[in-house]
Order: structure tokens, then sequence, then C-alpha cells
């Protein structure tokens, strides 16, 4: 009787919007036929230099697992551990008991690694620029974002309700103008002027000396999202820190779930902004705090970061090895700064197919088409790690070439 009743009740659910069905059924063929439906593939175990998605070992080129973090060792022995004192959640949201001593101690090595007064803890990076944007901007100011901006970034701007103002993608001349434009209307409160530090889709480095000085020109808030800066540029500690710009940059903003090799996001600044944060961002007061075991982890694996170049060295050398060969044999590789580096194949469709017989031969690069990069400029972006072996890239580069002259990429 109950297993009938269930039945009856599924088919209920079944039929509850014939139109939600057809816009469903419309929208996801009309991806399908563009090429921009997105197939999600399990990894079966850890995300290593090396994976298995259905059935098959594949060259990982594809995590944002940078210093090879993820799998450490050391880090899984320490979280271990913590959860067998602690146990495998904090319980609570961090404004009532969710805020164990290790989520302060956490916090104290994060500003310590970003050259900051404070820093405070979130659940993800994404989380971060929801909470922080719109925490401080609302409907009587204004943002200046870069065009390339990460989605959390557009999605934190429009919770905040205040004005956007998109300038061009790293263009110092448009950003000026508008800043200027902005100021001078008389129209917003505060103006805050945001960007990613590395852009995630090419690679290439936000220009922070030029932002800074257009900033303190007009008396403009400024916000960092380094989540693929952070273990990366700087000598592991950031954008930031590259251009030795801690002082100077009011939101640095970043992830512990790619270098850092674990889960969440942190944003690090003056005592006093952090101290706003604690009371008026919304995701620290109304979602559970970070597990035990990962606050531990990443406690961890920034300590492992701030002693050593040598994860961040290795990454760097992967990187240069793996731009070189692939741009050898002729492909578009773009101007990438950073490691992350963009094989750009141009038509969604081809660009699929182009990742999908690089699985076939023995590689995970995934296909980045659109809306996440601008139609016509779908690549496959392929992410090096400290893990990777100079033989796992070789082999990868040898796939590549096969791939590239069997579709007419290259030559």
């Amino acid at each position: 009787m109950i297993w009938k009743w269930h039945i009856n009740s599924l088919e209920r659910k079944m039929n509850l919007s014939n139109v939600l069905d057809a816009f469903l059924q419309e929208n996801l063929q009309e991806l399908k036929d563009q090429g921009l439906y997105n197939v999600v593939d399990p990894v079966e175990g850890p995300n290593g230099a090396k994976i298995q998605v259905r059935g098959k070992e594949l060259i990982n080129l594809s995590s944002n697992n940078y210093l090879g973090l993820a799998t450490n060792e050391e880090l899984k022995r320490i979280a271990k551990e913590t959860i067998d004192k602690y146990g495998v959640g904090a319980g609570a949201v961090r404004s009532i008991n969710g805020t164990l001593d290790l989520h302060v101690k956490l916090e104290e090595k994060l500003a310590e690694f970003k050259g900051t007064e404070a820093a405070i803890s979130y659940q993800s990076g994404f989380n971060c620029n929801m909470a922080a944007i719109s925490a401080v901007m609302d409907k009587n100011d204004a943002i200046l974002s870069d065009q390339l901006n990460h989605a959390s970034i557009i999605d934190g701007c429009r919770l905040s309700k205040a004005k956007i103002i998109a300038f061009k993608h790293s263009d110092m001349d448009d950003l000026r103008e508008k800043a200027k434009a902005a100021q001078e209307s008389g129209l917003y409160n505060k103006v805050m002027i945001i960007t990613d530090g590395v852009f995630s889709m090419d690679g290439d480095i936000a220009k922070l000396p030029e932002i800074v000085q257009i900033a303190k020109e007009f008396d403009l808030i400024t916000y960092v999202d380094d989540a693929h800066g952070s273990g990366v540029t700087g000598k592991g500690k950031g954008t930031v820190k590259h251009f030795g710009l801690e002082k100077d940059i009011d939101f640095q903003m970043g992830t512990l779930s790619k270098a850092v090799g674990v889960v969440g996001g942190y944003v690090a600044g003056k005592q006093a902004l952090i101290d706003w944060l604690k009371v008026r961002s919304r995701p620290f007061l109304f979602s559970t705090a970070v597990p035990p075991g990962d606050v531990a982890a990443i406690t961890a694996a920034l300590q492992m970061i701030m002693d050593s170049t040598e994860l961040h060295d290795k990454l760097w050398d992967n990187g240069d090895y793996l731009k070189a060969g692939l741009k050898k044999l002729a492909f578009d590789i773009g101007a990438s700064e950073t490691p992350i580096t963009p094989c750009i194949i141009g038509d969604e469709i081809l660009t699929q197919q182009f990742s999908k017989r690089l699985f076939e031969e023995g590689v995970y690069a995934k296909a980045i088409v659109f809306p996440t990069v601008q139609k016509g400029t779908g690549r496959v972006r392929n992410m090096p790690t400290a893990d990777h072996t100079k033989e796992m890239l070789d082999e990868a580069i040898v796939i590549y070439e096969k791939v590239g002259k069997e579709l007419g990429v290259i030559k």
C-alpha cells in the first residue's frame, strides 16, 4: 500500500507543470544543438594529476588543484585527526555557536597570509562575493566592474542593487573615464572598483597598480577577487602581494578550494571591515560554518604555502613547459601570464569535439564555451599543477598534436 502511494505521488509530481516541462525540453535541446550543453563527468577517486572517469585513466588538465594540496597526505592526516577531536560538522552558524577556536586560528592565519589586519572565512568563494559586496554597497552606490569578472562578482554586484558600470577588460583609460564620471555625477554615496586578480579563462593578471592609482585619485573602494591568484602569484601569497599593494587594497577576497586545496573562501582587510562583515554579511550569519576537519587542513595548507615556494615554483615550471609545447605546435594559447593555459578553438561545436577526442586519447581537458566565455571564443582550458610530471605533460602534448591535426585546428 505504501509502495503504491509512492508511485502515485511520483506521477502527480511529474505532471505538476506542463509549462515548465515545455520550457526545459525546448531550451535543453537548443543548448545541445548549439554545442553549449555541458555534461558533468563524475571523477571516480581523488582529483589528482591523473584521474579516473568512466573507468578510464586520464591525464587531468582541468583541475584547480594548482599545488596538489587537495590530495596531500599530511593534510589528510590533519583533517582525520581533527574530525576525531571535533566531529564532522561545526554544528551551527558562526554568529550563534558555530565559531570554533579552529575558525579563529584560521582567520588569524589568513590575515598573516594576506598581510592585513584581519580576515573572515566563508563556506565558499562564491559566497564571499555574495556576502561582502552586498554588505557594503547598496542602491545609492555604484560599482565599476571589469567586463570579464567572474560570475560570482556579477551576482554579488546585482544582489547589492548598486549601479553596475562595466568597463572594458583591463582598459585603464576606460576605467578612469567611467570612474571620473561616476564620482563627479554626485549620484552615488560610494563607488567601488572590483576586479579579478587573475582572470581564469585567459590567465591574464589585473593591472592592479593602475587600478590603485585611479582609486586614490577619485577616492574609490578597491576589491580584488584573487581566487586564481592565491597560492599561484606573489610567490604564493597572491596577486596583491605580487604588486606589493597589501596596504592599498580594501578587500582581498579569495578561495580556499583551488591552490589551497580544501574548501571555502575569505575576505581580508582592515579590522573595521571584518567587524562589519561579521554583523552584516548574510552567509556568515545564516549558513553553517566550514567543518572543523576542513578548517584545520586549510590552516596547515596556508602554513605550507608560507613556509616554502617549492610547490609554487614547480607549478610555474610545469605551466611554462606546457605553454612552450602547445605554442610550438601552433595552437592559439592567448596571452596568459599564469600557468592557466587556454587552447582557443573558437567554434563551440568544434571545441566540444576537440575536448571529446582528447578524452578518448587519454587527456581530460574540459571545453569552455558560452556563457562562460563569449560566443565564438570556445577553448579547452589547461590547468597544469605542481603534481604533474614532465612525462605526463609530454604525453598530453603528443595527444594534442594528434587531435589538433585530425580536427584541422593545426596543420
